[in-house]
């Protein structure tokens, strides 16, 4: 069993859970994950790994509550135990010898990218860190990222924090300004991470993104993370979850997204009356 050592909501559907998990924490790096489940009974639920202390023997979750697997997670409080907490998984992310960066963060996708960013600052790169939101009240770990980067740029839908626009409206005025970026990271939702690459394609900037599709066992042998990366098959586990954004076919991705959004939904809805149930 693996003990919540500490739950914090960072936004009204964005919490963090520090877990204690010694074996993991000792190998753990950024863009690996983990999958865990809640109770006997749940569902596999990979989730990156947004952060570890190899000395305290823990490592930290983010995950936004948005199906029934997570919210059934979220009912769990510090003190409570999850049954199952697997890793680390899949391949870290490669940040050797890089020494300018732009690291973009989406929404949730922030928690993927801080870790990157941190590690990127320890090895001496000047890490350059977009992060974007719906709007203010969804902004996370803004702390974190400034500790993290040189240069930090928040941009918001609305315009309600930070600057109104696009994470690829930062990226470009960056550019404009005269940076020289070895590498671009990317990691959000697919539409950003596509958008993304297609505006660095035009400046021929090297893109990484992170992929998180579909996924069971987490070791290969299931097919369901499966992607075309540059016209081959790549399963997100063990391949990735880091590949070359400028190869990876987004529209194939995104399509295979939606497949399971009608279970999806069912499962929420089940969750929630199960737990108005347990409250009644």
């Amino acid at each position: 069993m693996y003990r919540i050592v500490k739950k914090r909501s960072l936004n009204p559907t964005v919490s963090l859970m520090e877990i204690e998990a010694p074996l993991i924490a000792k190998k753990a790096e950024p863009g690996q994950f983990i999958i865990f489940r809640a109770k006997e009974d749940s569902e596999r639920v990979p989730l990156t790994i947004a952060d570890f202390d190899r000395e305290k023997g823990t490592v930290t979750i983010i995950y936004q509550i948005v199906g029934g697997s997570t919210m059934e997670l979220d009912t769990l409080s510090e003190g409570d135990s999850l049954h199952d907490f697997v890793g680390p998984l899949g391949r870290p992310s490669e940040v050797d010898g890089l020494k300018k960066v732009a690291v973009i963060g989406g929404g949730v996708g922030c928690a993927i990218a801080y870790p990157i960013a941190k590690k990127l600052k320890g090895l001496g790169c000047e890490v350059h860190s977009i992060v974007g939101f719906r709007n203010k009240e969804l902004v996370i770990l803004e702390d974190e990222f400034r500790s993290a980067s040189s240069e930090l740029r928040i941009m918001t839908d609305d315009g309600s924090y930070g600057t109104k626009g696009l994470v690829t409206n930062a990226l470009e005025q960056l550019i404009n300004e005269g940076n020289q970026y070895d590498e671009v990271i990317a990691i959000g939702p697919l539409i950003m991470m596509k958008f993304v690459c297609l505006l660095t394609k035009k400046y021929n900037i090297k893109t990484i993104v992170s992929m998180n599709p579909i996924m069971i066992d987490g070791t290969g042998m299931c097919g369901g993370c499966r992607l075309t990366v540059g016209g081959e098959t790549k399963f997100a586990c063990v391949d990735g979850p880091d590949f070359d954004g400028h190869l990876v076919d987004f529209d194939e991705a995104m399509h295979r997204g939606t497949m399971y959004k009608e279970f999806e939904t069912h499962a929420r809805e089940a969750s929630c009356e199960l737990l108005n149930k347990e409250v009644q």
